[in-house]
């Protein structure tokens, strides 16, 4: 790729995605035709390079169009935007759904991750590929987790084309894929997002037009849905994904199953902003205050007390003031996010709005992760509902307080995950994470203050307000208050999302998801936990309750392996996963990552005292990665081998 501006032209399906999201171009500068005006002054480029944050989306509006980035949209791209093309270049080959070779409309991508692996997912990816064969004009790829584990093995099909041509529903079903299922999924629906124009008043963009599989896996409807005409199958429920529905004892989940998600009626008759009416008779520092008392705990993993995170960001006098809702939830097992996301919708925008309020922000950004169609249609028709009712815009509920939610996609870059690398992602540069401090409530998103919240962490924050801080806090343990998701996949005969206060046992939880005799091992947290024996399954899921137990609780991953699951080939993907997700910024991690991998690949072909020297190597890398790399996924990248090695003898 040549670092200038090079004489590739743009075909006319691209420029014209490129000029449905920025508008058409004013002048030879952006890329229109040169008139005599051009050749006395150059204008819009101050105003283009403020635009820069547009570059992500850009770069989805050509892939959605085309199914692929070629030189000359890239290039258009950065003239309309003023970015040097070879930024844009890094910034395009850093996200796994992007390709800049040309490929087929029709991508099928096979999940290959822990959940799936374990459910027979390498074993469906050669025979896809031999019976769609050469002439089907689908590419199969080999992915990490797509959020689907409660279907494993799963798939998502990703077409290309003119949202036009598509069905207005825009919502894309997910489920398993054996090889029938995988094939049978690429002929789903298409699907696209309300035109018109966002908050800031910009042109619609081409958006993901994507399905996946949603019956129980063969290889002859995998092969169906490959190949057959467009058409919109039937859509699993969102409960399907929520073995509980229907349990009065719910919170968070209460509403999935039980209300329509696109019916902003249906959701206020199901207790629908009540919250945020309370929060505007409390003022912000009373939600604050209530949010505080109540104990909330961030639930991304971390486990900060959400409230001294609000204070925080609420006091900086710099201003204006950002809301981040990280909805990028790439760690392999989780599932959580997307399931409240595509079945209570509504009840994520009344929670950003409420943290909104309470922090003194007046625009949200919701940053989706790439791999969630359905969310997004779920989501995009959920803020324009709300901005049509007046419960976004410039006067929320009638109470002069101004607020709006502008959506943002990722496309495929665990990293993301961390919240100044996320921070970056929206801005237009690599999705890299900064050094701490300065911390996010201080400069953050644009150089302002800004609170960074994920889906669960938001959602609970609405309980709160209309049972009351001390209510929510009897709920759970002092130190770990109130309900909790977790993700249950793997050797379970009922996978999906559960809800339980804090303090349940990993016991209950897979007793109620119904847990095999021949359990093996259980891994809590993902691919950055760390896995526990049959025997500790009295360990309390608590933030503190699994520390004491040497473990993490995570972001509430719990996936369970039976014996037939060959424990060094999990290990062996996860060492995959965290070489292929690094960044590369930092060295211990850009090569420890890579050296972890290797050493695990060379432990699988020996055993006992052959093995010893790598398993050596194998913790003086971890050391290093966990003193040294400047984000989290460098320092947890050693923690599930680590805890195989040290718990379960894994090469003994």
């Amino acid at each position: 790729m040549d670092l200038r501006f090079g004489d590739s032209k743009p075909a006319d399906e691209e420029r014209e995605a490129v000029d449905a999201l920025l508008g058409p171009p004013e002048s030879s500068w952006e890329g229109a035709d040169r008139t005599d005006a051009d050749l006395r002054w150059a204008r819009g480029g101050r105003q283009a390079r403020d635009r820069r944050d547009l570059l992500l989306p850009a770069l989805h509006a050509v892939n959605d169009r085309v199914g692929w980035i070629s030189e000359g949209a890239l290039d258009y791209v950065c003239r309309r935007l003023t970015v040097p093309p070879a930024e844009a270049y890094g910034v395009a080959t850093f996200y796994a759904m992007f390709s800049l070779r040309p490929r087929p409309a029709t991508v099928l991508h096979v999940c290959t991750d822990l959940a799936c692996t374990a459910a027979g997912a390498a074993e469906l990816c050669p025979d896809v590929e031999r019976r769609l064969g050469p002439e089907s004009g689908v590419k199969v790829e080999r992915g990490p987790c797509l959020g689907l584990c409660e279907r494993a093995p799963a798939a998502l099909v990703v077409r290309a084309g003119r949202p036009s041509a598509l069905p207005a529903q825009g919502d894309c079903p997910a489920g398993p894929a054996f090889e029938d299922e995988a094939v049978q999924a690429e002929a789903g629906v298409r699907g696209r997002s309300p035109g018109g124009r966002d908050g800031k008043g910009r042109r619609g963009r081409d958006t993901l037009h994507a399905t996946a599989v949603c019956a129980p896996a063969t290889p002859a409807t995998a092969l169906h849905a490959a190949t057959a005409p467009e058409s919109a199958p039937a859509e699993p429920a969102p409960a399907l994904a929520v073995p509980q529905t229907g349990d009065p004892a719910l919170t968070l989940l209460a509403r999935i199953g039980t209300t329509d998600p696109a019916s902003l009626d249906d959701y206020r008759a199901h207790g629908g902003y009540t919250a945020l009416r309370r929060a505007f008779a409390l003022g912000p520092a009373g939600v604050i205050r209530e949010v505080t008392d109540a104990g909330l705990l961030g639930r991304g993993g971390a486990a900060f007390p959400t409230g001294r995170k609000w204070q925080a960001t609420a006091a900086q006098p710099d201003h204006p003031h950002y809301l981040v809702c990280n909805a990028d939830e790439s760690e392999p097992g989780t599932f959580k996010d997307r399931v409240l996301m595509e079945g209570d919708p509504y009840a994520l925008v009344e929670a950003m709005t409420v943290a909104a309020y309470a922090t003194g922000a007046h625009r949200g950004y919701l940053y989706l992760r790439g791999e969630y169609p359905r969310a997004l249609a779920r989501l995009t028709h959920a803020v324009a509902q709300a901005r049509a009712r007046g419960l976004l815009g410039d006067d929320v509920l009638g109470q002069g307080y101004a607020f709006d939610i502008e959506i943002r996609r990722g496309a495929g870059a665990y990293v993301c995950g961390e919240e100044t690398a996320l921070f970056n992602s929206i801005e237009g540069h690599r999705g890299e994470p900064r050094s701490k401090p300065p911390f996010p409530v201080e400069k953050g998103l644009f150089g302002r203050p800004t609170v960074a919240n994920n889906v669960e962490t938001l959602v609970n924050v609405l309980p709160i307000l209309t049972m009351g801080a001390q209510a929510y806090a009897a709920i759970g343990t002092p130190a770990s208050t109130g309900p909790k998701l977790f993700c249950v996949s793997g050797s379970v005969a009922r996978p999906g999302v559960y809800e339980l206060p804090f303090g349940a046992t990993l016991g209950e939880l897979l007793t109620l998801a119904g847990v095999r005799d021949d359990l093996r091992a259980v891994l809590l947290g993902g691919a950055a936990g760390g896995f526990v024996r049959p025997d500790e399954l009295g360990i309390p899921l608590t933030f503190e309750g699994t520390r004491e137990a040497g473990t993490t609780l995570g972001s509430g991953v719990v996936m369970a392996f039976d014996d037939t699951v060959p424990l060094p080939r999990l290990l062996l993907r996860i060492a995959e996963f965290f070489r292929d997700e690094s960044c590369g910024q930092c060295v211990p991690c850009r090569v420890g990552t890579v050296r972890q991998e290797e050493a695990l690949r060379r432990i699988a072909e020996r055993t006992g005292a052959d093995a010893a020297s790598d398993i050596t190597l194998l913790r003086e890398v971890g050391r290093a990665m966990r003193d040294a790399s400047i984000c989290g996924l460098g320092q947890t990248a050693w923690n599930a081998v680590e805890s195989a090695i040290d718990r379960l003898g894994a090469y003994e």
